[in-house]
């Protein structure tokens, strides 16, 4: 078994900011962190990067503040606003009718149930347990691309699926520490563990980490020296046969 406390604190050492809805590059979001607010600005997240979300939240949330607002906002303007997180029409549609749920089937209230927040559109179990652990402060785990690569590659998990990553990261990581797994996993897979390439040479965990084991990536050499390979003819500073 892996020594899941000890490889997050040493995360947390290295990406102490942690990433949070709405924020980049270590600017806090101008609106409260309530549930609310939470769930679009997460909504607003999916297939985008951190900058975009900020953008489009900020711009969103200084029009149109309250569930009650936002269902009855029109939505061309919803979707101008939202343009710079990408699929404006379909993530304009989505919050509106995800803000009229709110205040007519749940009294103005975002539910905290995960079942219930994944009847809401474009919510699916990745952003019912960041609500629920970045709004709610419930212990849950938050399996994105960048959890579930980085928990592969260090073999905390061993899962081809997101579910079954987080169903093995409950097993494995203690209840206190579940809620930190996404902040400090997805601000560690953007600045060493990158999705191709990552930059071993940086990075804490290279004791305790499979990929490491198996690749043993080098810095990239300057130029006109020739790379270290493996048996199979691959650049060991980007093993990308090790892609989770």
């Amino acid at each position: 078994m892996k020594p899941a406390r000890q490889i997050i604190e040493r995360v947390r050492e290295l990406c102490g900011e942690g990433a949070f809805p709405g924020r980049h590059a270590g600017r806090t979001a101008s609106w409260d962190p309530d549930p609310f607010h939470v769930l679009i600005s997460t909504v607003l997240s999916q297939r985008t990067r951190d900058q975009n979300t900020h953008v489009a939240s900020s711009r969103l949330f200084a029009r149109f503040d309250t569930p009650s607002e936002l269902m009855s906002a029109k939505l061309a303007i919803i979707e101008r606003l939202v343009r710079p997180a990408g699929f404006p029409k379909a993530k304009a549609k989505a919050i509106k009718e995800i803000a009229r749920r709110i205040v007519e089937d749940y009294n103005g209230k975002v539910p905290s149930e995960i079942d219930e927040l994944m009847t809401l559109p474009m919510v699916g179990r990745k952003t019912a347990n960041c609500v629920r652990a970045y709004a709610f402060h419930i212990p849950s785990v938050c399996v994105d691309t960048h959890v579930h690569r980085i928990s592969n590659r260090i073999g905390l998990v061993k899962s081809e699926d997101p579910e079954r990553t987080e169903e093995q990261l409950m097993d494995q990581v203690p209840k206190d520490l579940w809620i930190d797994i996404n902040s400090l996993f997805v601000r560690f897979g953007q600045k060493v563990c990158l999705p191709r390439g990552p930059h071993c040479w940086e990075c804490p965990l290279t004791e305790c980490c499979d990929l490491y084991a198996k690749y043993r990536p080098e810095p990239p050499r300057k130029s006109g020296t020739s790379a270290r390979r493996d048996s199979k003819g691959r650049t060991l500073a980007d093993p990308r046969g090790g892609e989770a």
